[in-house]
């Protein structure tokens, strides 16, 4: 009556999973969609350089990708394109100015070390992207803060070198702040891909309507930084524009792996992200503070999820005899 199956038939790995017609690779490729739009203001802004450096992380995250998997003998995996997204998100975190062999330095840190040797995707602890681009500051502090003015950059020699928004604010260069407009559009320095608010705000609604992330996280992480922003006496209009925090919320903070399962965690989660962030841009030495707000709050996932998960009524204690 039952039919009997042998244990090789049945096959457990760990998630994501494909359910329907939603595929890892269909997700990832949405998201590189929707990075399009920051991909072309960085372009304009920045020149060829931006180009070759975003193709360099790209091409090295992934072939480290396949390399580890080879001499792992796991499973490849660089079809469902979470090795170039990986690779977009850091490039995106990076200064164009960065020698390409700390970049290299990156990818690693993100693929082999974040994701690789933690399970690959879907078991890793934290954002890849988020931890390279910190090992990377902590290792090369004076090049992974120095920013370029926008420019045509072929070279990273080419650029003429200027303080972010958050760097004026920081050492209290009120003066020479940029317009809301200028930041709004892109027209600053700052990371490749966090210069231009209204580009990841166009790819954050392309990834709401397109149903591949929630707007728990980013709405309260956003709220978050505004509200913070209204008690601490400060314009939240330029916190909410300036550095990571369109990037950090749209982009990152959503990642399946590293972020809280329920919805209820979801905005635990963006309140976090969004106190921390503020706390260090308001109250400490460093002007920016989105990166290490996420990677903590990555680290208390887990206990999130477990405050957070939805509680069984109706049934009675089980007791072992």
């Amino acid at each position: 009556m039952y039919k009997k199956f042998k244990h090789e038939n049945l096959i457990v790995s760990p998630g994501p999973h494909q359910t329907g017609r939603v595929t890892t690779t269909k997700i990832m490729a949405q998201v590189l969609i929707a990075l399009l739009p920051a991909f072309f203001v960085t372009v304009w802004f920045y020149g060829a350089r931006a180009i070759f450096l975003l193709a360099f992380c790209v091409t090295l995250c992934i072939v480290f990708e396949y390399l580890f998997e080879i001499i792992a003998k796991k499973p490849n995996t660089v079809s469902d394109l979470s090795a170039a997204v990986t690779g977009v998100l850091l490039a995106f975190n990076l200064p164009v100015t960065l020698p390409y062999w700390m970049a290299a330095i990156g990818c690693f840190v993100a693929i082999v070390i974040t994701k690789q040797l933690f399970g690959g995707i879907g078991q890793n602890f934290a954002n890849p992207a988020i931890t390279a681009r910190i090992v990377l500051f902590l290792s090369f502090p004076t090049e992974m803060t120095t920013w370029a003015v926008p420019g045509r950059i072929f070279l990273a020699t080419d650029a003429v070198t200027g303080a972010t928004p958050l760097g004026l604010m920081n050492h209290g260069e009120t003066d020479a702040l940029p317009s809301m407009w200028d930041m709004f559009a892109g027209n600053i320095g700052g990371s490749m891909g966090e210069i231009s608010a209204a580009a990841l705000i166009i790819g954050g609604v392309f990834l709401l309507v397109r149903n591949i992330i929630s707007p728990a996280i980013p709405v309260s992480f956003i709220g978050t930084v505004a509200l913070f922003s209204i008690i601490a006496g400060e314009n939240p209009l330029f916190h909410i524009l300036a550095g990571g925090l369109m990037l950090g919320a749209f982009f990152m903070a959503t990642d399946y792996s590293t972020s809280p399962i329920t919805n209820r965690g979801k905005i635990v989660f963006g309140i976090g992200c969004g106190v921390l962030a503020m706390l260090i841009r308001v109250f400490s030495s460093y002007p920016e503070g989105v990166s290490f707000a996420i990677l903590i709050m990555n680290i208390l996932v887990p206990h999130i999820d477990n405050l957070s998960r939805n509680k069984l009524y109706g049934g009675g204690h089980y007791e072992r005899r």
